[in-house]
């Protein structure tokens, strides 16, 4: 299987199948797709990892396109403006993503629903239930904004700002922190908390939160007039 990643500020991946070889997305995630591929849609992990999938953002279906020929062309789009991360399993270590996060991935990757519990999960901004992948295989992510990858030492800490915690290593343990200072609470911008993110581990943190990008956007939504 070959890929290339096309665009910048809203991209897609376009996925080269050989006969045989198939990938795997939610419902309504392809955008165009080559004769020689079939469409084969599955509530894959039955009914209770349908359900985890809901929670975490995503559909209760999912769709599987394989191809029948060799060289078949597969175009899957993201749905925000940002960035479209490739990511390897090697069957060894687990991510831990954000929600919605997932674009699409090889049959050999397992997309289920993470509870966050503790004080990361109902304080980090990131919410209680995320996405896990694990597995072998080759998986694609569609994150907000610019992504920019950093590895943690044993005990080294990341603060990020809520919502900007796109995905880490399961190595890495999660958790909130209060913001110090009565000051930075009322004028800082940055909320009550913090996350922070200590290794072992490598973390992607991204320069878009759609929360904040959403909010911005409302005083340009025309307004329907009485």
């Amino acid at each position: 299987m070959q890929y290339q990643i096309l665009g910048e500020t809203m991209p897609a991946v376009r996925i080269l199948l050989d006969a045989g070889e198939s990938v795997y997305t939610q419902s309504g995630g392809m955008t165009s797709m080559q004769d020689g591929i079939t469409m084969e849609s599955n509530m894959r992990g039955g009914m209770l990892g349908g359900l985890g999938r809901l929670f975490s953002g995503e559909s209760l279906f999912m769709a599987t396109f394989r191809a029948n020929r060799p060289e078949q062309e597969l175009l899957i789009s993201s749905t925000m403006p940002g960035s479209i991360l490739p990511l390897q399993l090697d069957g060894r270590m687990e991510y831990i993503c954000q929600k919605q996060s997932f674009l699409c991935a090889t049959q050999g990757v397992e997309l289920s629903a993470y509870a966050q519990f503790g004080s990361g999960g109902f304080l980090g901004g990131e919410g209680l239930v995320m996405q896990k992948l694990s597995g072998q295989g080759l998986a694609f992510l569609e994150l907000d904004g610019t992504v920019i990858e950093k590895t943690l030492a044993p005990g080294e800490t990341l603060r990020v700002s809520t919502g900007h915690v796109a995905l880490y290593e399961a190595t890495v343990s999660y958790r909130a922190e209060m913001v110090r200072g009565f000051k930075n609470i009322l004028f800082g911008g940055e909320g009550l908390f913090l996350t922070v993110l200590e290794g072992p581990g490598k973390v992607w943190v991204q320069s878009m939160c759609v929360a904040e990008f959403a909010a911005k956007m409302i005083p340009y939504i025309p307004s329907k007039r009485n």
